[in-house]
């Protein structure tokens, strides 16, 4: 079954999302929208798609009924007015690149969404991290061994080195915790259930933090620990959850690997050459999802909902 695609924001992370539609026999560009005309893409499969300044000019001149997925990859400030305009003015499921949205209140705003007879079930977020192989992979193995017990504890280490592009880095990601803490907890809750930050410490004006989100899993509660840091010059991504009979699974985010081990034995692995790209690997499975129209709680505007009220939090 096709499925017709509206595609609002053509910066970089564009480029990944089309590169992922290009592929996907079953993805058709109708428009694209971005007041950067020079942004345009030139084809899509070796055809010229119509581009529009705004969201507002592309229903104009298709209709409001043109696309059955709105993609919304803009700068986040702009995802809630973009997501109303969308979800009030079209039928079509609407994709908003994460994070949701830029303030915690503006979770609000869509929420009441639903008392004018809107379903928010239209609503996904690309948490892409989440559909990385690795993760996939080591939910698919604890999912799989319950006997291997509740997950006790996470840790997640994420180390960009954005400190060595100075000041644009805070004008362009804000912090270490606001850039990386969405792909942290978003990618938790393949795992587990998040009910509440409990410590965010930020020091470097905001270049390394460390925070602690306390969860639930298999009717237990534990503790996942939370590092993120530009203060470095090469990118690493790793996390490790210990399960209570002692097992330990171990993700290289970077190199897209893992292993489970307890004690001495080496229980499972998994191996990647990192082909297609790290990012590549990330949307394709997502779009797979979202395009088949099946359910996962990942995309959900609950799920996002939860991920932003945590991102957000003040602990103490």
């Amino acid at each position: 079954m096709v499925v017709r695609i509206g595609f609002v924001g053509l910066g970089i992370i564009a480029e990944t999302h089309l590169a992922v539609l290009a592929d996907m026999p079953q993805a058709e560009l109708v428009f694209t929208a971005d007041p950067h005309a020079d942004r345009a893409p030139v084809e899509f499969r070796g055809r010229a798609v119509p581009h529009h300044a705004t969201l507002a000019d592309a229903l104009a001149a298709h209709g409001p009924d043109a696309a059955d997925l709105l993609v919304l990859a803009t700068p986040t400030p702009t995802h809630a007015d973009l997501a109303v305009e969308a979800l009030t003015r079209t039928t079509a499921r609407v994709l908003v690149e994460k994070p949701l949205v830029h303030e915690p209140a503006e979770l609000d705003r869509l929420a009441r969404l639903a008392d004018q007879g809107v379903d928010l079930g239209r609503v996904a977020v690309a948490h892409h991290f989440a559909f990385s192989p690795e993760v996939r992979w080591a939910a698919g193995q604890i999912d799989g061994h319950p006997k291997w017990g509740p997950v006790t504890a996470v840790t997640v280490a994420f180390h960009d080195p954005y400190i060595l592009l100075g000041q644009h880095a805070f004008a362009s990601y804000v912090s270490s915790w606001m850039d990386s803490g969405v792909n942290q907890l978003s990618m938790l809750t393949r795992f587990v259930d998040l009910v509440a930050l409990t410590a965010r410490h930020e020091d470097a004006r905001g270049a390394s933090a460390w925070c602690t989100a306390a969860y639930e899993h298999r009717g237990e509660t534990g503790t996942a620990r939370l590092r993120t840091s530009w203060l470095t010059g090469a990118s690493s991504k790793e996390s490790v959850l210990t399960l209570d009979r002692g097992v330990e699974v171990w993700i290289d985010h970077t190199a897209m690997t893992g292993f489970a081990a307890r004690g001495t034995d080496l229980l499972a692995t998994f191996d990647s050459d990192t082909e297609p790209p790290r990012k590549i690997a990330h949307y394709r499975p997502l779009y797979e999802t979202l395009l088949s129209g099946a359910d996962d709680s990942v995309l959900r505007f609950e799920t996002a909902a939860t991920v932003t009220r945590l991102l957000h939090a003040r602990p103490g």
